[in-house]
């Protein structure tokens, strides 16, 4: 069974005219990624709330090695992926859309860091947390869900 599909690139060109549709079990890999990365993060203490304060009070590297390393890695792979065309796993072109600097960054980088540091907690490693077992966290991710829900419903009337 195959489905019509209208993404389309900045040219307008549309790059997925048919796409299979995804039975059920077509994501488990993505869960299966998920849960290993949850592993990861738990071993690797980032979810750690001792860890994240101990950031924030600049007391330890540990989190800035983690976070750096991340940044790096970023950077290494997205100019790869400039450098040498490298299309996706079904042969699409990647496309990486030029960012535009604005104050809103600032306003939000200052909100999203200040909760972080409230909260112990970033979007990534919540569902790790509550994984482990810090069923508290449940509470910061209604809040986030409901933080994002409140921005995309104000967006139009925000400076940007």
């Amino acid at each position: 069974m195959e489905k019509e599909k209208n993404a389309s690139s900045p040219s307008g060109v549309n790059i997925n005219k048919i796409q299979p549709a995804n039975r059920w079990y077509g994501n488990l890999k993505y869960l299966l990624v998920g849960i290993l990365f949850g592993i990861v993060f738990v071993k690797a203490e980032i979810i750690s709330w001792f860890r994240i304060q101990e950031m924030f009070r600049l007391q330890s590297f540990h989190m800035y090695g983690v976070i750096g390393s991340a940044v790096l890695t970023g950077m290494v792979s997205v100019f790869i992926i400039k450098k040498f065309n490298i299309k996706t796993l079904s042969g699409e072109k990647i496309f990486i859309a030029p960012k535009t600097f604005n104050k809103g960054q600032i306003y939000g980088g200052l909100i999203f860091g200040f909760g972080w540091a409230v909260t112990g907690a970033c979007p990534g490693p919540l569902f790790a947390q509550i994984g482990t077992g810090a069923f508290a966290v449940i509470i910061t991710l209604v809040s986030a869900v409901a933080g994002t829900w409140v921005y995309g419903y104000f967006r139009e009337k925000l400076p940007h």
